[in-house]
């Protein structure tokens, strides 16, 4: 990290200067020196440094005074405190006003080096997601993709292929992972990116509901339509339509969909007008859909029309090298402006890279978030990350991350309930293979509450 970076050495004492200057010039560093607060505010006009050792007892104006201006000008550069052991009121001072870390006199070259090479990863980390998403040019920064790794960087060449046509692609991987995220990247990137982008989850409605939803239905086509509405395919006319867990469709439902892929038409339910879907389509699962169809619960011709394209998405302990890159954007959504994001230790780091994360992404998340409220400061260490230890501990975390991510989605606490039922009701009668009466028993409720 050292090598090609500028660091600024701010103290009024030359020989500390040149201690901190024969420390780091080996390594590849660019030193530049200043020994007032004058001096160092006036040598960014030279250019912004990648990182700044600031020594709080300099002349006018003072270590502090120089903090608060280089963080009222919002940039986020890490700076050191240099400060002597004694004065911890004003290293406490300095931390709260957005230092990145501090140094105390008489310091350790090694303690030095490391503490630098610390920040400079953090500053590298933070640049880098501040380009991926404008690379990508994301409004929500929920909808970034983050990652550098081998895996990921095949991704990307799978999205930049498929995007500028019309082509159905699958998106498989386990829950958390990211699938939506994908999507949404590939309709930035389409011809279709000035057009809806609808998301519907086949998993959290019943058939009934899920055919009005995806095709919309007729005014008295059963009970309760009171009015004509229109479906999410009609709603995503000239964009995209997202099926998430498209392997939860009812057979019913697979050959309608079935239907619009090859003719590109449909009917509203209890309509008999016919109506054309400009719609490209997106599906995503984390079944595997090949072995559901040897088992007759999925179709084989709509398979092969949503496969035409597969991207298979890593889980994250297949791809740990971006969990620093990951950890940094989660901790960055958090900044306010004109204030340095929070950071984390690097032993707290090391737990979140030893992990393997069932939950993937969306727990990583998660565990970043609560860490975050737990320490209720700016610095986050192992203290605070709770990291389940055993399989029991290791579902309750994902279902946790997955209850956080509807509730941060808006969804109230009726809505969430129902989601959950609906998605047992499911799972009871795939066990028991479509035996409505075995599947009620399973649940431990009538027949007819099935429905």
């Amino acid at each position: 990290m050292l090598d090609r970076s500028t660091i600024l050495v701010v103290d009024d004492e030359p020989y500390i200067c040149e201690l901190f200057r024969d420390m780091l010039e080996p390594g590849g560093a660019q030193v530049r020196v200043a020994h007032t607060g004058t001096e160092a505010l006036a040598s960014f006009e030279a250019g912004e440094p990648d990182l700044v050792l600031l020594d709080v007892m300099i002349p006018s104006p003072d270590g502090l005074e120089v903090l608060k201006h280089i963080r009222d000008q919002g940039l986020d550069i890490p700076v050191i405190i240099v400060t002597a052991k004694e004065s911890s009121t004003v290293t406490i001072e300095a931390m709260q006003r957005g230092a990145y870390d501090y140094i105390a006199k008489p310091f350790n070259p090694d303690d030095v080096l490391r503490v630098v090479e610390r920040a400079l990863e953090h500053h590298y980390l933070t640049r880098r997601v501040h380009t991926l998403e404008q690379q990508f040019g994301e409004k929500d920064p929920r909808d970034t993709l983050i990652g550098r790794s081998t895996p990921m960087q095949q991704v990307y060449k799978l999205i930049g292929r498929v995007a500028s046509s019309d082509t159905t692609v699958l998106i498989t991987g386990e829950s958390g992972t990211g699938k939506e995220v994908v999507a949404r990247a590939i309709h930035r990137s389409s011809l279709r990116r000035e057009k809806p982008f609808i998301a519907v989850n086949c998993a959290a409605l019943p058939e009934t509901l899920l055919e009005s939803e995806l095709f919309g239905h007729e005014k008295g086509s059963f009970t309760g339509a009171t009015s004509q509405r229109k479906g999410r395919f009609e709603k995503a006319t000239g964009g995209v339509l997202f099926l998430d867990e498209v392997g939860e469709m009812s057979s019913s439902t697979q050959k309608k969909l079935l239907r619009v892929l090859q003719e590109h038409a449909f009917e509203r339910v209890g309509g008999n007008v016919t109506i054309h879907a400009d719609v490209r389509v997106i599906a995503a699962t984390n079944r595997d859909l090949e072995q559901a169809v040897l088992e007759g619960q999925f179709r084989e011709d709509l398979y092969y029309r949503l496969n035409v394209i597969t991207i298979a998405l890593p889980p994250l302990r297949e791809r740990k090298d971006d969990i620093p890159l990951l950890v940094q954007h989660f901790l960055s959504r958090r900044s306010q402006p004109g204030t340095p994001s929070p950071r984390i230790t690097e032993e707290a780091l090391d737990l979140l890279r030893n992990y393997d994360w069932p939950g993937n992404v969306r727990q990583l998340e998660n565990t970043i978030e609560r860490a975050i409220v737990l320490s209720q400061s700016n610095l986050i260490d192992g203290d605070y990350l709770h990291l389940p230890d055993d399989e029991e501990d290791d579902q309750d975390d994902i279902l946790t991350a997955a209850l956080t991510d509807l509730l941060n989605r808006g969804k109230s606490l009726d809505a969430i309930l129902g989601q959950v039922r609906v998605r047992l009701i499911t799972i009871a009668l795939q066990q028991q293979h479509g035996d409505r009466s075995s599947a009620a028993r399973m649940l431990g409720i009538p027949e007819e509450h099935l429905a």
